[in-house]
């Protein structure tokens, strides 16, 4: 994003079988990718949404969706520090805001601990739904404060291994999941409920590739926030 983040992964990736921890890890029968899912998941989710195909990038700059790290939410601290704080363990801080250390003890894109020092730090915070691919699937017809709280939503927020994070690029669910196969539900779920809430449309692949993943875990509710 302009933001530090993305990947692309083969989209063979997307039709192997995939083991998750926490999708339908209940001994619930999983569901063929074309499956409606239960009232309430993800998966069902996923049919809500509108299909269409990828608008062109042209226009598309970083300043569309706002200042970096906008204090949407007023409480005095940028974005990026409210999320660090959220998503990392054991925090220090340098002062009321910034974060000086952490640990994110579990990186969702690669299942790793990455130890967070603030000026030499090995950790993003990533849209989980990119910037770019927003704006090429509807974002370039919102203005600029609902662009500026797509961009500064924790809802669409994680802090992420970096360089995963720098692979991903503005990949959407067909051309890259996270490495961390049983991070693969929630993500895809975390993307299907951004998209909703915004009204960011899929492609045709893209809408394809979630419900393959979601298959897979046909009870994954959709994250609130």
């Amino acid at each position: 994003m302009t933001h530090i983040f993305r990947i692309a992964l083969p989209a063979s990736a997307l039709a192997a079988s995939l083991v998750l921890t926490g999708c339908g890890g209940d001994g619930s029968k999983k569901g063929a990718p074309g499956a409606g899912g239960a009232p309430g998941s993800a998966l069902a989710a996923v049919d809500s949404l509108t299909v269409k195909g990828r608008a062109p990038k042209t226009g598309y700059t970083r300043d569309e969706f706002g200042k970096g790290w906008t204090d949407t939410d007023h409480n005095g601290c940028g974005t990026r520090e409210d999320i660090l704080k959220r998503d990392l363990k054991d925090v220090k801080l340098k002062d009321r805001c910034d974060v000086a250390s952490g640990t994110l003890a579990h990186d969702p894109y690669t299942g790793q601990s990455i130890t967070f020092t603030r000026g030499a730090s090995k950790v993003d915070i990533d849209h989980v739904v990119a910037l770019s691919d927003a704006w090429q699937k509807g974002a370039q017809q919102w203005d600029k404060q609902k662009r500026t709280e797509f961009a500064n939503d924790p809802l669409n927020l994680i802090a992420v291994d970096a360089s995963a994070n720098r692979r991903k690029s503005d990949g959407d669910a067909a051309t890259w999941l996270p490495p961390y196969k049983a991070y693969r539900c929630p993500y895809v779920a975390g993307q299907v409920a951004v998209k909703k809430k915004y009204g960011v449309w899929l492609t045709d692949a893209e809408k394809t590739a979630m419900k393959t993943v979601l298959a897979e875990c046909p009870d994954q509710k959709l994250p609130a926030g």
